[in-house]
């Protein structure tokens, strides 16, 4: 068996792997179940993960819960929650329903962006009703014997306004809670353009006594992803970033904080979210403080990932502003990198970083210029082919060669078979004097596979591309070819490859193997997202025309 056969085999057990990943990580996991009557903390209780010795919030509302629908087979828990007066706050680019029952962020849907399988609606990343539980929530924590009091997240506040539309730049949402002498202003910021929202509570002192307070923001939602894509896996779950540790960024997978919740973490500024595919909700703290986080799990399938700002004091008479920032919407990596130091790290390629962050930067640069990602992914296609091409034409010279010599080996095989020790002298002998590499075969396999597989992160985790149409049938870049066209190609181009290659040196197993590969390539590259398929077929098209210009020209008598 020839070392081409062998890395065509070694690709398509690769491939096999990442097929056996993919549906191990996506099996249907049962939802731990859970008592209904789990100890509830009673507002102002300690959360935990933030000290005894500082104020903190109550993390526990008293939901009633029923079993909601049954999504990909896994039982869902639906959880209620208290309602106050709805506020819907309108943008160029968010649309966001606001309550007064603590003034949470209840709903969010992203206006230029369609919901999957449905370009006729905006998408939904946030609600508090249906099988989807995602919400914000923000107040002030107060030691328990504290005198003076401050809103929760369980607190009802005033609205003058039930619905706000943008029409300038900026947008201001107030909403009012006012209790013995403490009046508290909680506004919401909304600027043009823009996904990330200012969160500011002014609290007026109007008591002859000092007020103590922190401000805390939570991200609360369940399990439950309605993005779960059965065939591609992604993290759904909390995450956090802190400078100073070992371990900068950390993912908190929900089956790990039912056992192993993040408690009492003070880190330099840092910042929590909330990710799932294309799209993350973010708290992100006074950068200069010293901030505390927790990440845990709840009862009825829910998680909460928060942090409790440093203690401040007003005194009688006096007022100040706490200050927070919150990020509700699609990971465009140049938009992250300005709003917290690495907050672009939650487009997280893994192990492929090294290759799929130049990738991205490169194919950014292309886009910019012919403002099409499919068109994109050929010209960035073609550069690579460029990049290798003296590497791919040295070894496509040795398989000509060895295809060329053929009949040669045949007949050193018919001769000296018998004696594979003698055979293999004289095949090594030949090989030596018509300059053929038997290794140069799995050379551009080699190159092609890193590049490859980098590209697949980048085309599964860039929100750049969800959506992003290509031409004809081609409208989302980022799930497979609805009709196949594509990997149809693909499996056209390696049979013609095949062609091109030397095959006298397999067995009559080997050689039936190998003529299954491309129908097997076919099936798998069936599930791949399409601009990942479009990368294939291309290189493959460029590859064939490379390798056949070569071989014509050496079976003409050619020799360099």
């Amino acid at each position: 068996m020839n070392m081409k056969s062998f890395w065509w085999l070694a690709l398509a057990f690769t491939l096999l792997f990442l097929w056996l990943e993919w549906m191990k990580f996506t099996a249907p996991t049962p939802v731990t179940e859970r008592s209904s009557h789990a100890q509830e903390l009673p507002v102002g209780g300690q959360i935990p993960g933030v000290p005894v010795t500082q104020p903190r919030p109550s993390d526990e509302f008293v939901p009633s819960a029923n079993q909601g629908a049954v999504m990909d087979s896994v039982p869902q828990v639906r959880v209620t929650i208290e309602q106050g007066q709805r506020i819907h706050v309108q943008t160029d680019v968010l649309n966001v329903v606001l309550d007064t029952m603590g003034g949470d962020i209840r709903s969010v849907h992203l206006v230029e962006h369609m919901a999957s399988g449905d370009k006729t609606r905006e998408f939904e990343l946030m609600s508090d009703e249906g099988d989807l539980f995602h919400i914000a929530q923000s107040g002030i924590a107060v030691q328990g014997s504290a005198v003076l009091p401050a809103p929760t997240h369980k607190s009802l506040f005033r609205a003058e306004n039930t619905s706000y539309v943008l029409t300038g730049d900026t947008l201001i949402v107030p909403m009012t809670w006012e209790q013995d002498g403490v009046r508290v202003t909680k506004v919401y910021t909304f600027r043009r353009g823009e996904y990330l929202i200012d969160l500011d509570f002014k609290v007026e002192n109007f008591t002859q006594k000092t007020w103590t307070g922190s401000l805390y923001s939570q991200l609360m939602r369940t399990s439950y992803d309605p993005e779960h894509r059965r065939l591609m896996y992604t993290f759904t779950g909390p995450v956090l970033f802190d400078a100073a540790a070992e371990d900068r960024f950390t993912k908190h997978s929900f089956d790990d904080l039912l056992t192993q919740p993040v408690e009492n973490r003070n880190i330099l500024g840092g910042w929590t979210a909330m990710i799932q595919h294309y799209f993350l909700t973010a708290i992100i703290p006074d950068q200069e403080a010293q901030n505390n986080f927790y990440i845990k799990s709840l009862p009825e399938d829910r998680f909460v990932a928060g942090v409790v700002k440093p203690l401040v004091e007003i005194p009688a008479g006096q007022s100040d502003v706490l200050s927070s920032q919150l990020y509700i919407g699609p990971i465009i990596q140049d938009v992250l990198r300005d709003i917290a130091p690495n907050l672009e790290m939650t487009v997280d390629y893994g192990i492929f970083t090294i290759l799929a962050k130049p990738i991205f930067w490169l194919l950014g640069i292309i886009y910019s210029f012919v403002g099409n990602w499919g068109w994109s992914i050929i010209v960035l296609t073609i550069m690579i082919k460029l990049l290798f091409y003296k590497l791919s034409e040295t070894s496509y010279r040795s398989m000509a060669r060895l295809k060329k010599f053929q009949p040669k080996l045949k007949q050193l095989k018919e001769n000296y078979g018998d004696d594979k020790a003698i055979f293999q002298q004289k095949m090594m002998k030949l090989y030596k004097e018509e300059k053929i590499n038997p290794l140069g075969g799995c050379l551009p396999i080699l190159v092609q596979m890193p590049v490859f597989i980098a590209l697949y992160w980048v085309v599964l985790y860039s929100a750049e591309m969800r959506q992003a149409g290509w031409m004809l049938w081609i409208t989302d870049l980022s799930v497979p070819d609805p009709f196949f066209i594509l990997p149809v190609i693909m499996g056209v181009t390696m049979f013609i490859q095949q062609k091109l290659n030397p095959s006298v040196m397999m067995d009559e197993m080997q050689q039936k193997v190998m003529k299954f590969l491309p129908f097997i390539f076919t099936i798998f590259f069936i599930f791949f997202p399409a601009g990942l398929v479009l990368y294939w077929v291309v290189n493959n098209m460029l590859s064939v025309a490379q390798q056949w210009y070569i071989t014509r020209k050496i079976e003409s008598g050619e020799q360099k």
